[in-house]
Parts: C-alpha cells; sequence; structure tokens
C-alpha cells in the first residue's frame, strides 16, 4: 500500500511544515498562541503540543521512542521547550524515514490504545498513513487559527515543498 519512499517523503513534509507554523507561531506572543480559538485543542499551541503527542505515541509503537505518560496529551508548557521537542521529534522522523524497509510496512500491527481502552490489530501500511494523517489535519487546524491570528504560514501543498527539504 505504501512504500519507503512515501513514509520518507512524508517525514520531510511533516518536518517543512511544522518549521513553518512554528515559525508563524514565534511571531505572536504567548497570550496569542494560547488563546482558546474554538479548534478542537483550543489555542494553536496546545494543538501544536497534540500534534506532538500524537507523533510521540505511534513512534514508541514504531520506533521505541518513549511514550507519553499523558493520556491526555503532551503538556509542555513553555514555548522555547515545545519547539525543542518538535525540532527533535522531526529529526527522529528523518531518521526512521531513512531506516524504514518494505517490511515494516507489511503485515498487521497490534496495539492497546488507553484513550479508548480496547485492543486493535489493523495493517501497519493504515497505520503508519495515519501518523501522517493526523499531523495534516491537526496542522490544518493550525495553519487557520495562525492565519486568523494574523500570521501566514508557508503554503502547505505537497508538490511545492522547498528544496532543502527534498531527499
Amino acid at each position: 500500500m505504501i512504500t519507503p519512499a512515501y513514509v520518507q517523503m512524508m517525514a520531510r513534509y511533516n518536518q517543512w511544515q511544522n518549521h513553518s507554523l512554528y515559525g508563524a507561531a514565534d511571531t505572536l506572543d504567548d497570550a496569542a498562541r494560547r488563546k482558546d480559538r474554538g479548534a478542537f485543542f483550543g489555542s494553536i499551541h496546545d494543538t501544536l503540543a497534540h500534534i506532538l503527542w500524537g507523533d510521540t505515541l505511534w513512534m514508541s509503537r514504531f520506533d521505541g521512542w518513549e511514550p507519553p505518560t499523558d493520556k491526555a496529551g503532551i503538556v509542555i508548557a513553555d514555548w522555547e521547550d515545545l519547539i525543542k521537542a518538535r525540532q527533535a521529534a522531526d529529526a527522529r522522523f528523518i531518521d526512521w524515514g531513512a531506516r524504514v524497509s518494505r517490511s515494516d510496512l507489511e503485515g498487521d500491527f497490534s496495539w492497546h490504545s488507553a484513550v479508548l481502552q480496547r485492543d486493535f490489530t489493523k495493517p501497519k501500511s493504515v497505520c503508519v498513513m495515519q501518523i501522517f494523517n493526523h499531523q495534516t489535519h491537526h496542522r490544518g487546524q493550525v495553519h487557520a487559527m495562525l492565519t486568523a491570528a494574523g500570521t501566514r504560514p508557508d503554503d502547505t501543498d505537497l508538490p511545492f515543498i522547498p528544496d532543502e527539504y527534498q531527499a
């Protein structure tokens, strides 16, 4: 269904988009980043923290990352700490993408969801796609909140990924 090349491309896309959104958010003051803007996770800051939480949770399953301890989401109160954690996670995604093999994406994957209190078994490829789909979904919310706050993140279209994020 998906290939290692897809994972590598999406890891680079993830890094580019996070660089864009965090850069735009960094132009706002802390109050503007934390203002409840009606998104599912309320604020720009909390939505960005949720994306990192989801990434950390899924990658604890696929690449041995330390799982989040809070089942509701990562709480990183300090903006600079959130930036550093995001940058570190993005570098780890790039590394993982470089190591992923076709066999890593085949077959079924089983896990227990602490949030839903159920066991699941789904195709590995679907679970890996979910990592990137989850990021894109919530980054779209952040993009809209940033635009409403008066700042302008980069374009989000995958074909326009800048050369510095290409393989």
